[in-house]
Parts: structure tokens; sequence; C-alpha cells
């Protein structure tokens, strides 16, 4: 099955993010963007979301994903997960 590690990622993706809009203090979210520079902005709104915890979600849901993905992949090439 090849799209299994996309649906890996994905799964990964919005648990993290979901978990990371409740607590945007998770690591490594607010690290990736306090390096980047960017002032915080909460006076702008995506869905009802201010801006800066929505990236921060979505950083957060970046790495944990590709995380995932990784393991799975490792995983998968030894034979332990088919």
């Amino acid at each position: 099955m090849r799209g299994v590690g996309a649906l890996i990622f994905l799964i990964a993706f919005f648990a993290a993010l979901a978990v990371t809009l409740v607590n945007p203090s998770i690591p490594p979210g607010p690290q990736i963007h306090s390096m980047l520079n960017v002032p915080p902005v909460n006076d702008y709104f995506v869905l009802g979301v201010p801006v800066t915890p929505l990236v921060i979600a979505v950083f957060n849901g970046v790495v944990y994903g590709i995380i995932a993905w990784l393991v799975y992949t490792v995983l998968n090439r030894t034979g332990i997960v088919k």
C-alpha cells in the first residue's frame, strides 16, 4: 500500500494540530516561531483562531507528522509493520 505513509502523516499532523491549538506551548512550535523572529500577532483571526497559535500548531503538526511518517517507514522497511 503506497498511500499508508501519507495517511500516517495526515493523522499525526491533525492530531498534533488539535492538541497544540488547545495548548500552544508544546515544543517545538514556539521555539521555531521565535527563531524566525516573527512578532506575535493575536489581533488577526483565521476561523476564529488567533494567527500566532495557529502558526505554532501548524509547525508542530508538520514536525510530528514527519516524525510519525519516518517511524512508520523505518518499521515498514524492517518488516515489523506491514
